[in-house]
């Protein structure tokens, strides 16, 4: 049986800053991919210093950039450039979320990295693709939340555009690099050679929209904010109980005919307002405002208990801190310990996607900047005089651990 992590012995460069490069190369590592970061020397990645600050740490970089390796180089620099380069002949991934056209401004772009290694998967994240009429416009997930039609089917009806909580969008983009990367290694196993994946935060707002896409078709009309609610599904909204909301999910007419009951309400199943799921959107309204009512006459827990009996799906609204403390999620190991040097209690997002025979793993804690700068730079061969004339001329940094 093999015991080892399933990507062990892929070197992956992370050219990538702020979530969603970083994200795609946090994933490959947990799964044993070797990733380098590879910072700006000076500051490093932005997300080290947004706010909140932990012991001096920034919350965002912590959470999506363990198990990596930090190098600090000045790629604005011909030396740094060049030192870049030496690490890509070696590497098996390279990821980059620049602006699209940036990489090739810098000489690190796909067609000058594949010459100096043809096995290499050179993966571009962008904000809305590689060409085209937009391609040059700076990107964030709040403004790709925007552009891609997120945020005009998020919130209330009445109420101003609302962003979903947190970066979505570099997340999804994120995650089908991860996919795009695996299925080109896949591919150089046949081939022999590499390819250029791309991945943008437009692209996976588009595709994993879809959905509203083809309604907006059917209808002709523009999908809006129902809050809670959804569009095709009724009643599959939050609703106040006595003490706090709670969710129901009433997601089919099997769900209706065990929820009625359950509510005391057989009749429901007979009335012809509510007797399929086609008609209980026509009377949204009317079943919504019933449903208000009755509800606010228990606890949500009292509900969410009385309903999954019945086998209808409910739930409670938890916080964030009542998930990361949550029985379920630490039996499936979604939050794990991490030590880190300054931060002794730090505990981390566990790997989501488990495999039975070799599992990723949660390994070592966010890298400090440049800590692996001396380090990796002897394994690409250099002496100790030139990583030290280097650090002088400023082209790298090196952490004080070196």
């Amino acid at each position: 049986m093999t015991t080892g992590l399933p990507l062990e012995g892929i070197r992956v460069l992370e050219l990538a800053r702020t979530v969603a490069g970083p994200f795609c190369a946090m994933t490959l590592a947990d799964m044993g991919a070797e990733v380098i970061k590879i910072e700006e020397p000076r500051h490093g990645d932005e997300t080290r210093a947004m706010a909140p600050l932990w012991n001096g740490e920034g919350a965002v970089y912590l959470a999506v950039n363990r198990n990596k390796r930090s190098i600090g180089i000045d790629i604005k620099t011909d030396e740094g450039r060049e030192l870049v380069l030496a690490l890509a002949e070696k590497a098996d991934v390279l990821i980059e979320n620049f602006r699209a056209g940036t990489a090739d401004r810098l000489g690190l772009g796909y067609d000058v990295v594949s010459a100096r290694n043809p096995r290499i998967v050179y993966c571009s994240i962008s904000g809305f693709g590689r060409t085209g009429p937009v391609a040059q416009k700076p990107a964030y997930d709040f403004i790709l939340q925007g552009y891609g039609g997120l945020m005009s089917v998020t919130g209330t009806p009445d109420g101003e555009p609302v962003r979903v909580g947190y970066p979505t969008v570099d997340v999804t983009a994120g995650l089908l690099a991860y996919g795009g990367i695996m299925t080109a290694l896949w591919v150089r196993e046949r081939t022999g050679r590499g390819q250029h994946v791309s991945s943008s935060l437009l692209a996976g707002q588009v595709a994993t929209m879809s959905h509203f896409g083809i309604s907006a078709q059917a209808t002709g009309r523009a999908p809006q904010p129902m809050g809670s609610a959804v569009g095709p599904v009724v009643p599959y909204q939050a609703f106040q109980a006595a003490d706090r909301p709670f969710l129901l999910a009433v997601g089919n007419d099997g769900l209706w005919r065990r929820f009625c009951p359950a509510m005391g309400h057989p009749e429901w199943l007979d009335d012809p307002r509510f007797v399929d799921n086609t008609t209980r959107v026509e009377n949204r309204e009317v079943l919504v405002g019933i449903l208000t009512e009755i509800f606010r006459t228990r606890t949500a827990a009292e509900w969410v208990e009385l309903l999954g009996e019945a086998g209808v799906p409910a739930g409670l609204i938890h916080t964030v801190p009542e998930v990361i403390d949550d029985p379920q999620v630490l039996h499936e190991e979604l939050y794990v310990p991490l030590p880190h040097p300054k931060i002794p209690e730090l505990r981390v997002g566990g790997v989501p996607v488990k495999l039975s025979e070799t599992p990723g793993k949660v390994r070592t804690p966010p890298p400090r900047l440049g800590e692996h700068t001396g380090a990796i730079l002897q394994e690409l061969g250099l002496g100790t005089e030139r990583v030290s004339a280097l650090a002088e001329a400023g082209v790298i940094s090196r952490n004080e651990a070196d």
